[in-house]
């Protein structure tokens, strides 16, 4: 029987969660809740502020930190409500995505509390969809199972497989469940961003197969690139064989050898664009730079895309150390004239935080250095006012005198 909405559980929050909410915000911290009637894992509860005036409707984890995701800023009245509220806003992101994606079959198609469906992760690798909860809200069968539905009613999706997070399953005291085949017979594709080609298995693989939210920056890198080009971090080889269509030579380093492998298959699918084969490099990022560093070797572009540093804000300064000693021995790298494309996926560094970095940077390698761009993820990760935390990478396109 459906909830009205006085009989959905009330949570009292306190003046600072209220004020954030009012600011844009959807989450509310377990240190935030006041007073709270019971409730289920997952379930739908109204929020209220110290004065009793509705919040909004949000969903409940009993298990996280972020206690309450904001769903709606009005009063919902049933679980139906819920379900008719998330296919709209699929919708939406759906039609998103038509809007503001070109030259690729491959995009995120729902991105969480940017989506306004917070704790749900949706990715298209061409033919093949990924779905990932990340909240008890969506593991629901019920709701899960209406989601793919509309999913595949939206997109005309055939192949889906759910991927799943054992640290996040754990966090949320979700039941163990690997990563699964949930339609379709086919979790491994070919897919394109900007003309290049890449594999995609989405039962494998960092993060849901590859770094689509870097779509638009490896465009820009490749409008920068020629000549002797050095990519560090370069995972699967997403910004390497988007430079070696345009440099005379491409080195492309990583610590891992079986993302290496996969990058090297990625090269045999782009033989024919690329002006010249692909040197990768298994090596450490950090102790290949101080190598080179006492060489004469120089580079006309240089790409660094090292993985989140600080994690949590604890990890912070230790994170700023790494990202100025890559980016110094990077610039002392550079021909006069020379591009540095450098990135942070570390929601915790902020863009002032990574600019002053790259000041600090500068300084000490006695470069003259300009900003050509500065540029964040791909629009199909879009940033949402009032979440800071949907606004996670930064991207600077530095030229070096």
């Amino acid at each position: 029987m459906a909830n009205s909405p006085a009989r959905l559980p009330k949570f009292n929050i306190s003046a600072r969660a209220a004020s954030r909410l009012r600011d844009g915000h959807v989450w509310v911290y377990e240190s935030d809740i006041s007073a709270k009637q019971k409730a289920e894992p997952g379930g739908l509860v109204q929020v209220v502020d110290p004065r009793e005036r509705s919040m909004g409707t949000a969903l409940y984890s009993s298990s996280s930190q972020i206690s309450l995701r904001l769903i709606a800023r009005e009063p919902l009245t049933s679980e139906d409500g819920l379900m008719q509220l998330a296919v709209h806003r699929l919708k939406e992101a759906v039609a998103f995505r038509e809007r503001v994606v070109h030259d690729a079959n491959a995009w995120r198609v729902v991105f969480s509390e940017a989506d306004r469906l917070p704790g749900l992760i949706v990715d298209r690798y061409n033919d093949v969809y990924t779905l990932q909860v990340l909240t008890q809200a969506w593991d629901r069968p019920e709701r899960k199972r209406q989601i793919i539905d509309r999913l595949r009613e939206l997109t005309g999706a055939e192949h889906i497989v759910e991927r799943t997070d054992a640290r996040i399953r754990e966090l949320e005291k979700l039941p163990e469940m690997a990563s699964a085949q949930i339609h379709g017979d086919r979790s491994a594709t070919v897919f394109q961003l900007n003309g290049v080609q890449f594999h995609a298995d989405a039962l494998g693989g960092q993060k849901t197969g590859g770094f689509l939210d870097q779509r638009e920056n490896y465009a820009a890198a490749a409008r920068y690139a020629r000549g002797q080009a050095l990519d560090i971090c370069t995972y699967q080889g997403g910004f390497a064989l988007h430079l070696a269509r345009v440099c005379e030579k491409v080195t492309a380093v990583d610590m891992s050898r079986e993302a290496l492998e996969v990058a090297d298959k990625n090269e045999k699918l782009n033989q024919a664009a690329s002006k010249n084969e692909i040197e990768w490099m298994e090596a450490n990022a950090f102790d290949l730079l101080k190598d080179y560093a006492s060489s004469t070797r120089q580079y006309d572009i240089i790409v660094l895309d090292p993985p989140a540093f600080a994690r949590s804000k604890k990890n912070l300064e230790s994170a700023m150390r790494g990202y100025k000693e890559l980016n110094l021995r990077a610039l002392k790298l550079l021909r006069p004239g020379g591009v540095l494309v450098t990135c942070s996926c570390s929601y915790h560094v902020s863009e002032t935080d990574f600019l002053e970095m790259l000041n600090g940077a500068a300084q000490d390698s006695h470069r003259s250095v300009r900003i050509l761009e500065k540029r964040t993820q791909s629009q199909d990760h879009p940033i949402l006012l009032g979440v800071p935390e949907t606004f996670y990478l930064k991207c600077v396109i530095l030229m070096a005198s």
